[in-house]
């Protein structure tokens, strides 16, 4: 899946929204993209899979207000964590 990380993420949101990627929008909400509590957990497993990352446990999503910009925020955080932590030799 080519792409940047933002249009990544938008693509495995829209999948599991069961929407056309072009529905997805920086400002949409989980909620407002029809994402239950249930299937946004699967939903960050996904992107946790797609993208070989882990968020941390308290980063549990707000369905009601996070948008699909903060999760993209979160991987770049995660990827970018990653690649330091690879660099430091750990």
């Amino acid at each position: 899946m080519p792409g940047t990380t933002q249009q990544q993420v938008f693509e495995i949101i829209a999948k599991q929204a069961k929407v056309d990627v072009a529905n997805v929008t920086p400002e949409s909400t989980l909620k407002d993209l029809g994402v239950a509590s249930l299937e946004a957990i699967e939903l960050i497993f996904d992107i946790e899979e797609h993208f070989d990352i882990h968020f941390p446990e308290q980063q549990g999503a707000n369905f009601d207000s996070d948008t699909a910009q903060s999760l993209v925020d979160a991987v770049q955080k995660a990827l970018d964590e990653k690649a330091a932590e690879g660099e430091g030799g750990k």
